[in-house]
């Protein structure tokens, strides 16, 4: 299913603080006793909510952890949400420059969850026997070839190249290799990748590379534009992917630990419920979304992340949505390259859903 999504809590004074407002300012006896109903009911209302979540199998804060970029642009909202009353249960969010930061933090137990790349989720599934389940799908595609000049016009043109490109062992490597083989390129032969550790370090380098070419991520691509307006998108890998894959392009899923999911899967269902939401606001809300990026550090400035969002594609995919999509994805990486998702696909208990 894909996550249901309800309409995010109005800001403003709380319910009970506008009846008094009013009331002060002169409101009149019916307008007050309105409000002062209104009041009492939204009370109840978080009364409830608060009930509910102190009934969840643990009042633990959820220790989740996400990337810089896009994967965590969808979980930002959790903090507001968690702020206003709204949310289900407190967040730890924890960010990481980089996927090999997560992952010892995750196979100790010292986080409950994690918005990491898919094939890495099913290598992790390999690597702990299973002891990890994707829980949603949070992001589609977010790839770009970009470059200081009008020469690359197709992935033929990449012929011969040098391309820098972060993530390696993750989805930007495969995707890269996937598409360049299916347009008849050797990876290994024909052209020169280089890795960074952070797309960071990529916009960095292209700055003072001649003739630069790169595989970058939103918000980077849009980033980068900013600071050189002589830098093109020459290629939308989503596109290239549609063009010879009958399958979604997965960038990132949020994956839970199996024995925390076990002892906790009333909280599990509640973090959906608000993550959906979270990911709602990041598609509507663009302003506020923007600013708790940067005051993250998910992305370095409001205005950046405000621009690249509408191209993230985050989304919220979960239950029979996300088994079908991210299977896919993952059978094609794997009739690639076994080792692309830990030497085999991962099974049926890899996907969470709801007892």
């Amino acid at each position: 299913m894909r996550c249901a999504w309800q309409p995010a809590a109005a800001g403003g004074r709380p319910p009970l603080l506008a009846a008094l407002h009013l009331a002060a300012c002169g409101g009149s006896a019916s307008s007050a006793v309105s409000g002062s109903a209104a009041s009492s009911e939204a009370a109840s209302s978080e009364a409830a909510s608060s009930e509910a979540a102190q009934e969840l199998s643990t009042t633990d804060a959820l220790r989740i952890a996400g990337l810089k970029g896009p994967t965590t642009m969808g979980l930002v909202n959790l903090l507001s949400m968690e702020a206003d009353g709204t949310a289900a249960m407190d967040y730890d969010l924890q960010l990481y420059g980089a996927a090999d930061e997560i992952v010892p933090l995750l196979m100790k137990g010292e986080l409950d969850m994690a918005a990491i790349p898919a094939n890495l989720a099913a290598t992790l599934y390999q690597k702990t026997n299973g002891g990890i389940q994707a829980v949603a799908v949070n992001t589609l595609g977010v790839l770009y070839v970009v470059e200081q000049g009008d020469t690359v016009q197709s992935m033929a043109d990449l012929k011969g190249r040098t391309i820098l490109s972060t993530g390696k062992g993750t989805t930007p490597e495969y995707v890269l290799r996937y598409l360049l083989n299916a347009n008849g390129i050797d990876p290994d032969k024909d052209v020169t990748i280089e890795y960074y550790s952070e797309a960071t370090e990529v916009t960095a380098q292209m700055a003072t590379t001649e003739d630069a070419i790169a595989v970058l991520p939103q918000p980077y691509v849009t980033a980068a534009g900013l600071q050189d307006e002589t830098l093109r998108v020459a290629l939308n890998l989503t596109e290239e992917w549609n063009k010879v894959a009958d399958t979604q392009l997965i960038t990132g899923v949020t994956v839970v630990r199996k024995e925390y999911a076990e002892e906790h899967p009333d909280v599990v269902a509640a973090f959906l419920t608000d993550y959906a939401k979270s990911v709602e606001a990041a598609n509507t809300d663009l302003d506020g979304t923007a600013a708790l990026c940067e005051e993250q550090g998910v992305v370095a400035k409001a205005a950046i992340a405000k621009k690249a969002m509408p191209n993230c594609n985050i989304v919220c995919l979960t239950g029979d949505e996300l088994k079908a999509d991210a299977s896919a994805y993952l059978q094609v990486l794997f009739d690639a390259d076994p080792a692309a998702v830990g030497g085999a696909l991962p099974g049926d208990d890899f996907y969470w859903t709801a007892e």
